[in-house]
């Protein structure tokens, strides 16, 4: 299985820390070596040393060969402009302390191991769209603010309720396979007292009270998404989750209204109003693949032929 530490030393290889116009080379070697002055620059720059403005001009105009890759962030930004300033802080081991944040999207990573404990001072974590099923908190480093593993195939959070980080201000866990009530009993204070945003939408989870009786627990909770899930198709979806959580300023992206909390209150007494079953509608609109008997030519009146006819069954799994 791919693993964390493979798809973030992946992520360092394209960056080009350590490739011209970063790292240490003949284009900047006269201003970081032995001889170097105390100012780490020379007045005579030598034949073949590139300036730092040139270098960086190089990283940053968007039509250069050197310019970042699609889909990186701010902070690579960062660490490409301390590679050009000071290539010795980019260098090993070094760099691992330097980040705050790292995004690994879409990688097939499988496995976050426990590489991820050299970044200290991670503060946020975003593996979306990999193939990540289970993860073993004690590999997360403990300063994490930010975790989002969006579309992934999460189906239990034992692993990552062990030892979870404290100081967790936002857990992303929508798009995965979730189920209740077994999941419910990880979503409470005991092991995210410092949760403020919380995304567990389109999962397959369906007891309503159950689990809002769980989150009533996350004082900090102010976010909250759980549209995509059965449990939102209960017609008293909405107001009883907006009366049970009393701090809750939004809920599936939509602010919590002081008149939508007034004409929902009570609510969250009566559980009895929210039935066990929910009813969908489909309509079918065009389907393609299948030959249509209307089209068919019609027999000649007292011909013998055989008749026929064509029937389908169409299938909704939930």
């Amino acid at each position: 299985p791919c693993s964390l530490s493979a798809a973030f030393r992946e992520h360092l290889r394209l960056l080009g820390l350590q490739d011209f116009p970063c790292g240490l080379g003949s284009w900047n070697k006269p201003r970081f070596g032995p001889h170097a002055g105390s100012s780490g620059q020379e007045e005579d720059r030598p034949l073949g040393e590139e300036s730092p403005e040139v270098l960086m001009g190089l990283l940053r105009d968007p039509h250069s060969p050197w310019a970042l890759p699609p889909g990186c962030s701010p902070q690579d930004q960062h660490l490409r402009d301390v590679a050009v300033q000071d290539p010795r802080l980019t260098c090993g081991t070094r760099i691992l302390p330097v980040f705050r944040s790292l995004r690994i999207v879409g990688k097939d990573v499988e496995e976050v191991d426990e590489y991820l404990l050299q970044l200290q001072h991670l503060e946020e974590l975003t593996l979306c769209a990999n193939r990540i099923s289970r993860i073993t908190s004690a590999n997360l480093p403990q300063p994490l603010k930010v975790l989002e593993l969006c579309c992934n195939a999460v189906a239990d959070l034992q692993g990552l309720c062990a030892q979870p980080p404290p100081e967790l201000q936002h857990l992303g866990l929508g798009y995965n396979r979730l189920r209740g009530p077994s999941q419910d009993k990880h979503l409470t204070a005991d092991f995210w007292p410092n949760l403020i945003s919380l995304d567990l939408s389109f999962n397959s989870l369906t007891d309503l009270p159950e689990l809002v009786s769980q989150l009533s627990s996350l004082q900090k909770l102010r976010i909250l998404v759980l549209q995509g899930n059965p449990l939102a198709l209960v017609p008293t979806y909405r107001g009883f989750a907006v009366d049970s959580l009393p701090k809750l300023s939004i809920l599936d992206d939509i602010h919590i209204r002081p008149d939508e909390r007034h004409q929902f209150q009570g609510l969250a007494r009566q559980p009895e109003l929210i039935t066990s079953e929910a009813r969908l509608v489909v309509s079918i609109g065009k389907i393609k693949g299948i030959p249509d008997p209307s089209t068919l030519q019609e027999l000649e009146f007292g011909s013998k032929a055989p008749v026929i006819t064509y029937s389908y069954c169409v299938t909704y799994e939930f």
